[in-house]
């Protein structure tokens, strides 16, 4: 079976860099400098019944997924998103409208947030379903410093924005919000140490910033904020949530709490930052990541 983990680690070691690159393979989006300052690149897939329901998702919700999912990753880097290509290959037979709809419900996603598609591609597939790449560009404006992964240090406070758990049952996994303001909140006025987009779990996000920043995280799972009808476990590790995960020093903390401010998603403190190489543990020391199923493998 495919072990997408795995796969990355064995893989992001052996890709050699050229310069121009300020930060290469591992964090939500590459950074680029460039005579303007510096050019944000991600790249995310959309697959049919991997991803979303392909017999119970209209097209164009999930074309306006895809693009939100890209959006997400500018968002936990601080950065402003600006143009995306798009590619999507159906199976031989599927309507000509549904391929249309799809690219309508990416261009209005990114259309809400200013972001223009400027190309792409459109292929067949021999064999039953669809599949979608976008690839999006953003910028950070002169003199702000990016959002990374590895800014971590211990005694930060650890916040959360929104809330966690049941995405699939509450379709928040196609209705979410990107937390573009609040990302460009955090990194404009410089609140936050790192930060990433929780994707694919609240556990196994939290070990990735963990292990980017040579630090450990510990998080109270008694103030993780649920989403409607969702468990613990679920809040957790059943991932699809695209909130912000991000760490803030300790004498900038109660500042952040009180200047939050109104309209965002809800702001939570779930633990603190401490000395250690990538574990994730609760108040009394227990291993978080022992004995569970965590994450959404792709």
């Amino acid at each position: 079976m495919l072990n997408e983990l795995e796969i990355l680690k064995t893989l992001l070691g052996s890709l050699e860099q050229n310069s121009g690159v300020a930060v290469g393979p591992g964090d939500d989006c590459a950074v680029l400098d460039f005579a303007g300052g510096k050019l944000l690149a991600a790249v995310d897939q959309l697959i049919g019944d991997v991803h979303y329901f392909s017999n119970g998702t209209s097209p164009r919700r999930a074309g306006a997924k895809l693009m939100k999912r890209n959006l997400s990753d500018i968002a936990a880097m601080g950065g402003i998103p600006r143009w995306a290509l798009l590619s999507v290959a159906v199976a031989n037979g599927r309507e000509a409208e549904w391929i249309l709809e799809f690219c309508r419900g990416a261009a209005d996603a990114g259309m809400k947030y200013d972001v223009a598609i400027v190309g792409g591609d459109i292929a067949a597939l021999k064999n039953p379903g669809e599949t979608a790449s976008l690839s999006i560009l953003g910028e950070m404006p002169h003199g702000e410093t990016v959002l990374l992964r590895s800014g971590a240090k211990a005694g930060e406070g650890i916040y959360v924005t929104g809330r966690f758990g049941n995405s699939l049952a509450t379709e928040h996994h196609l209705d979410f919000e990107p937390r573009l303001r609040e990302g460009r909140f955090l990194a404009s006025n410089h609140w936050a140490s790192a930060a990433l987009d929780v994707s694919d779990g609240l556990l196994l996000d939290a070990a990735r910033l963990a292990a980017a920043s040579g630090v450990a995280m510990r998080i109270d799972p008694g103030r993780v904020p649920r989403r409607e009808g969702a468990s613990l476990a679920a809040a957790l590790g059943d991932g699809e949530d695209y909130e912000l995960l991000f760490t803030v020093p300790p004498e900038r903390a109660p500042e952040l709490e009180k200047t939050w401010p109104d309209g965002f998603a809800p702001l939570t403190r779930i633990g603190e930052v401490m000395a250690g190489s990538g574990e994730v543990v609760a108040p009394d020391g227990a291993d978080l990541l022992k004995d569970r199923v965590i994450g959404y493998e792709h």
